[in-house]
Protein backbone atom coordinates (compact mmCIF):
# COMPACT_ATOMS: atom_id res chain seq x y z
CA UNK A 1 0.00 0.00 0.00
CA UNK A 2 2.80 1.98 0.78
CA UNK A 3 4.15 1.92 -2.57
CA UNK A 4 1.21 2.53 -4.27
CA UNK A 5 0.44 5.62 -2.25
CA UNK A 6 4.25 6.41 -2.80
CA UNK A 7 3.48 6.55 -6.81
CA UNK A 8 0.61 8.23 -6.74
CA UNK A 9 2.36 11.16 -5.22
CA UNK A 10 5.39 10.27 -7.34
CA UNK A 11 2.80 11.01 -10.33
CA UNK A 12 1.05 14.17 -9.05
CA UNK A 13 4.41 15.91 -8.46
CA UNK A 14 5.87 15.06 -11.92
CA UNK A 15 2.30 15.94 -13.69
CA UNK A 16 2.34 19.74 -11.56
CA UNK A 17 5.92 20.20 -12.48
CA UNK A 18 5.36 19.39 -15.77
CA UNK A 19 2.57 22.05 -16.57
CA UNK A 20 3.77 25.28 -18.48
CA UNK A 21 3.09 28.39 -16.84
CA UNK A 22 1.18 30.38 -19.44
CA UNK A 23 2.26 33.80 -20.36
CA UNK A 24 -0.75 35.37 -19.33
CA UNK A 25 -4.74 34.10 -19.09
CA UNK A 26 -7.63 36.06 -20.78
CA UNK A 27 -8.72 37.78 -24.26
CA UNK A 28 -5.91 39.73 -26.68
CA UNK A 29 -6.56 40.69 -29.89
CA UNK A 30 -4.07 41.12 -32.56
CA UNK A 31 -3.51 42.11 -36.43
CA UNK A 32 -0.72 40.38 -37.97
CA UNK A 33 -2.26 40.53 -41.58
CA UNK A 34 -2.67 44.13 -41.87
CA UNK A 35 -5.85 45.43 -43.65
CA UNK A 36 -5.89 48.71 -45.24
CA UNK A 37 -8.49 48.50 -47.90
CA UNK A 38 -11.53 48.90 -45.43
CA UNK A 39 -12.72 45.42 -47.24
CA UNK A 40 -14.05 43.62 -43.47
CA UNK A 41 -10.47 42.20 -42.84
CA UNK A 42 -11.24 39.52 -39.82
CA UNK A 43 -10.13 40.76 -36.82
CA UNK A 44 -8.31 37.83 -34.55
CA UNK A 45 -8.03 37.25 -30.99
CA UNK A 46 -7.14 34.74 -29.00
CA UNK A 47 -7.83 33.42 -25.45
CA UNK A 48 -5.45 31.55 -22.85
CA UNK A 49 -7.49 29.83 -20.21
CA UNK A 50 -5.86 28.99 -16.76
CA UNK A 51 -5.37 25.22 -17.62
CA UNK A 52 -3.21 26.08 -20.71
CA UNK A 53 -6.11 25.71 -23.31
CA UNK A 54 -5.55 28.39 -26.16
CA UNK A 55 -8.28 29.08 -28.21
CA UNK A 56 -8.16 31.24 -31.42
CA UNK A 57 -11.18 33.07 -33.35
CA UNK A 58 -12.18 35.77 -35.81
CA UNK A 59 -15.28 38.29 -35.77
CA UNK A 60 -15.20 39.62 -39.33
CA UNK A 61 -18.08 42.19 -40.60
CA UNK A 62 -18.99 42.52 -44.25
CA UNK A 63 -18.59 46.27 -45.47
CA UNK A 64 -21.66 45.95 -48.03
CA UNK A 65 -24.32 44.22 -46.12
CA UNK A 66 -23.19 44.53 -41.88
CA UNK A 67 -23.38 40.53 -41.74
CA UNK A 68 -20.97 39.25 -38.80
CA UNK A 69 -19.16 36.33 -39.54
CA UNK A 70 -17.72 34.40 -36.09
CA UNK A 71 -15.15 31.53 -35.47
CA UNK A 72 -13.24 30.17 -32.34
CA UNK A 73 -11.56 26.70 -32.37
CA UNK A 74 -9.61 25.27 -29.79
CA UNK A 75 -5.46 25.16 -31.23
CA UNK A 76 -3.99 22.86 -27.60
CA UNK A 77 -1.83 23.51 -24.96
CA UNK A 78 0.14 26.29 -24.63
CA UNK A 79 3.91 24.94 -24.77
CA UNK A 80 6.96 28.20 -24.43
CA UNK A 81 8.41 28.10 -28.40
CA UNK A 82 5.32 25.95 -29.13
CA UNK A 83 4.06 26.13 -32.57
CA UNK A 84 0.57 26.60 -32.47
CA UNK A 85 -1.78 25.15 -35.70
CA UNK A 86 -4.59 27.15 -36.13
CA UNK A 87 -7.55 25.72 -38.36
CA UNK A 88 -10.16 28.16 -39.62
CA UNK A 89 -13.02 26.25 -41.39
CA UNK A 90 -15.09 28.49 -42.82
CA UNK A 91 -12.52 30.42 -44.58
CA UNK A 92 -10.91 27.04 -45.30
CA UNK A 93 -7.76 28.83 -43.78
CA UNK A 94 -4.72 27.16 -41.92
CA UNK A 95 -1.81 29.24 -40.09
CA UNK A 96 0.87 28.57 -37.87
CA UNK A 97 1.98 30.32 -34.48
CA UNK A 98 3.82 31.41 -31.93
CA UNK A 99 3.29 33.83 -28.90
CA UNK A 100 5.13 35.14 -25.97
CA UNK A 101 3.33 37.51 -22.78
CA UNK A 102 3.73 40.49 -25.80
CA UNK A 103 3.37 39.31 -29.06
CA UNK A 104 2.44 36.70 -31.59
CA UNK A 105 4.30 35.78 -34.64
CA UNK A 106 3.15 34.11 -37.79
CA UNK A 107 5.58 31.39 -38.50
CA UNK A 108 6.14 28.13 -40.75
CA UNK A 109 5.32 24.76 -39.21
CA UNK A 110 9.26 24.68 -37.97
CA UNK A 111 8.62 28.27 -35.94
CA UNK A 112 10.71 30.52 -38.41
CA UNK A 113 9.10 33.66 -38.30
CA UNK A 114 7.27 34.76 -42.05
CA UNK A 115 8.21 37.51 -44.25
CA UNK A 116 5.34 38.08 -46.13
CA UNK A 117 4.15 41.63 -48.41
CA UNK A 118 0.37 40.92 -46.51
CA UNK A 119 2.30 41.93 -43.30
CA UNK A 120 2.99 45.06 -44.37
CA UNK A 121 0.74 48.04 -43.08
CA UNK A 122 -0.08 50.55 -46.06
CA UNK A 123 2.72 53.19 -44.97
CA UNK A 124 5.31 50.45 -44.76
CA UNK A 125 4.17 48.87 -47.75
CA UNK A 126 5.55 52.29 -50.04
CA UNK A 127 8.93 51.05 -48.15
CA UNK A 128 8.80 47.28 -47.98
CA UNK A 129 8.52 44.44 -50.48
CA UNK A 130 7.81 41.84 -47.12
CA UNK A 131 7.34 42.79 -43.15
CA UNK A 132 7.80 40.61 -40.50
CA UNK A 133 4.41 39.06 -39.83
CA UNK A 134 4.39 39.96 -36.18
CA UNK A 135 1.65 41.57 -34.09
CA UNK A 136 1.34 43.16 -30.78
CA UNK A 137 -1.65 42.20 -28.44
CA UNK A 138 -4.46 44.46 -27.68
CA UNK A 139 -6.55 43.88 -24.99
Amino acid sequence: MKKIFSLMVLFVGIFTLAQVKVPFTGHRSFDIMKGYSGTGTPHYYLDVKKNGDVLFGYVQVNQANGKETKEEVNAGKYAPEKVMKVVFKKYNETFFVKFDKNKIFMTDEKGNVRNLEGCCSSSESLDKETCTCESEFYE
